[in-house]
């Protein structure tokens, strides 16, 4: 029976294993194109009065392309708008605007988006959290992978900085999720919804493709867009793409066991701890790390190993 076990924990850590590095191969940052796009950036934002200053100017240092900053201050009670207001002051490519009060069924924040992007007449919308700095190729860049035509939205991880043990230990389950399960030689060739992934910090959208989807009113109950929305274009018939974020922004998503605590419970009802999800992520997660532990007991311990043991 343990030789069974371990034979399963092995095959379940080689399937993530073998994932991730095929993903890997396959994902890398857009290039520049040889276009000059215009892109709106959209950002909402609620008391972000310690991270809208930065998050604002790194987008307003955008190269390769023409670029108009929107952000939403949506009910913020501290410094929020008296900072985007006073960058808008010298800046006339940033507009702040309060979004109207929170209709019943809306979660905040896909509020907001749908209130940005229904301000923004650019071809491209490129979403951004508050804590999110973009690099200043990253609009030019994104715009790009889809003007093709064939992805209508695409989205990346931006690098995620740590601090606490907590984030170091959690945050990069992101990555560990998305190139360990989600198989991107499929997901661009089929629109299937289930095969629709992204991060809620940094996603681009074709305006046109957007609106047809129904944009984030689509998604107006949910807290995970990251998720919901790629897959909202995918019942709406069109493809969306996944590239590596990590050149093109960077983010400080946590900096308390706390916060790390909220946000992943969030995610994870909505992504992991649905009733069909639950019990596959428990079997493919569960499986995979018992690989080591089942080895070490099929062998008798070394000198060293008991004396570490006690």
């Amino acid at each position: 029976m343990l030789e069974v076990l371990i034979f399963v924990g092995l095959a379940l850590a080689a399937l993530p294993a073998g994932m991730t590095a095929w993903n890997l191969w396959l994902l890398s940052a857009p290039p520049l194109p040889a276009s000059h796009p215009s892109v709106a950036i959209l950002i909402p934002a609620r008391d972000e009065e310690e991270t809208i200053g930065p998050c604002v100017e790194a987008a307003l240092r955008s190269v390769a392309a023409d670029i108009r900053v929107i952000v939403a201050d949506d009910g913020s009670t501290d410094r929020t708008a008296e900072i985007v207001g006073a960058i808008a002051a010298r800046d006339a490519r940033v507009e702040l605007f309060s979004p109207p009060a929170l209709p019943p069924g809306w979660n905040g924040k896909q509020h907001a988006c749908q209130r940005l992007a229904e301000r923004a007449d650019a071809p491209f919308l490129l979403f951004v959290d508050a804590d999110v700095r973009l690099s200043p190729e990253a609009a030019a860049r994104l715009a790009g992978r889809l003007e093709g035509g064939r992805f209508a939205l695409v989205s990346g991880v931006p690098r995620q900085i740590v601090g606490t043990p907590w984030e170091r230990l959690l945050i990069p389950m992101i990555n560990a999720l998305l190139l360990g399960y989600l198989p991107v030689s499929v997901m661009r060739r089929l629109t299937a919804p289930s095969l629709g992934a992204g991060c809620g910090q940094l996603m681009m959208a074709r305006r046109e493709a957007y609106l047809r989807a129904g944009g984030h009113a689509a998604i107006r109950t949910s807290m995970h867009d990251g998720l919901k929305l790629p897959r909202a274009f995918r019942r709406a018939g069109f493809m969306t793409d996944l590239v590596d974020g990590t050149p093109l922004a960077s983010c400080r998503m946590y900096r308390s066991k706390a916060e790390v605590w909220a946000g992943f419970t969030k995610n994870a009802t909505e992504g992991m701890a649905t009733p069909v999800g639950l019990p596959v992520w428990t079997v493919l997660l569960f499986g995979g790390h018992i690989r080591g532990q089942a080895a070490r007991m099929s062998r008798p311990l070394s000198a060293t190993e008991w004396s570490a043991s006690g």
